[in-house]
């Protein structure tokens, strides 16, 4: 399973415009195979920096995701909002691993 977190931050004018573009965003997120969760997160301190959280079958089900017509139209309308570069990892569970026989 794979766990991608992004960092975003937003200008602050613009974080409802974000808002609502992920909210109406996310069930399709959550539609393309391999995907098991999305969610989005707002610093306590700093509202205007927020996360996503997504949790995946495989490399290459993020990947189909990342490289589809719906990432790349969403991302187009989201990056305009950022105030900075977005930060992006894909993680590994240390724990699922130790736990696997």
């Amino acid at each position: 399973m794979i766990t991608r977190i992004v960092k975003l931050h937003i200008q602050p004018d613009k974080l409802e415009d974000f808002k609502k573009i992920y909210l109406s965003s996310a069930n399709t997120i959550r539609s393309f195979s391999g995907c098991r969760s999305v969610e989005v997160y707002q610093k306590s301190d700093t509202p205007e920096i927020v996360f996503t959280y997504s949790k995946w079958d495989t490399e290459d089900d993020l990947n189909a995701y990342r490289n589809s017509n719906f990432f790349n139209d969403v991302w187009k309308s989201v990056k305009p909002l950022f105030l900075q570069k977005a930060e992006a990892w894909s993680l590994v569970s240390l724990q699922e691993n130790i736990d696997r026989p």
